[in-house]
């Protein structure tokens, strides 16, 4: 995953607009939540939205983000996985690292501070931090598990039909390289953590 889904790859094909105007109201519902939260004196909601590659997560947290912060005081942090998976290979390592680095420091009451991951040369390199204060989203394959579902006040499920997620693959990624592999990741860890069953909303 060189990069976080693109608003286009995140929308169904077809005519249809049936599937964005229920994006649109998760997003709204999300974001409704997140504001209710800072209203009772959380400066920190933890949303964490998960689902197989190409289900729209990036999207998602996109829309959420700019709802926040246009109906808010400030807009959300929002974290990618792709930025922290170690490479194609990485699906469990990534989840660990956010856990590690990100999740488990915030919940401590300390500075979360991480290094994403360059796809280019394969190697960690860009230092970046977050001390609360502001709502977060983490978005990606991975997000959501046993461990992370304990800290978020947030989580989220997206479902959507392989054929779809592929074909959005193929857009995004321009061939079915890494397609299986990545694919295999996501049968095993979303068997062990039952992702779909920690979330409070699914689409």
């Amino acid at each position: 995953m060189p990069k976080p889904e693109s608003a286009a790859a995140g929308q169904e094909t077809g005519n249809s607009t049936a599937p964005a105007d229920a994006n649109r109201a998760l997003a709204e519902t999300i974001a409704n939540k997140i504001l209710e939260l800072v209203d009772l004196g959380k400066t920190m909601p933890i949303v964490l939205i998960d689902g197989r590659s190409n289900s729209g997560k990036s999207t998602l947290a996109a829309t959420v983000q700019n709802l926040v912060f246009k109906n808010g005081e400030s807009a959300p942090r929002v974290i990618h996985m792709d930025d922290i998976y170690p490479g194609w290979n990485g699906l469990d390592a990534g989840a660990d690292y956010m856990q590690r680095f990100i999740l488990n420091p915030l919940a401590n009451q300390r500075t979360a501070n991480w290094q994403e991951y360059n796809w280019a040369t394969g190697e960690r390199e860009t230092w970046r931090e977050f001390s609360g204060g502001t709502p977060l989203i983490i978005e990606g394959c991975g997000s959501l598990n046993h461990l992370s579902a304990e800290l978020a006040d947030i989580k989220i499920w997206l479902e959507v039909d392989q054929e779809t997620r592929h074909q959005r693959w193929l857009e995004r990624e321009g061939s079915n390289d890494h397609w299986a592999e990545w694919a295999a990741q996501e049968e095993d860890f979303y068997a062990r953590e039952k992702s779909a069953e920690l979330a409070d909303d699914f689409i």
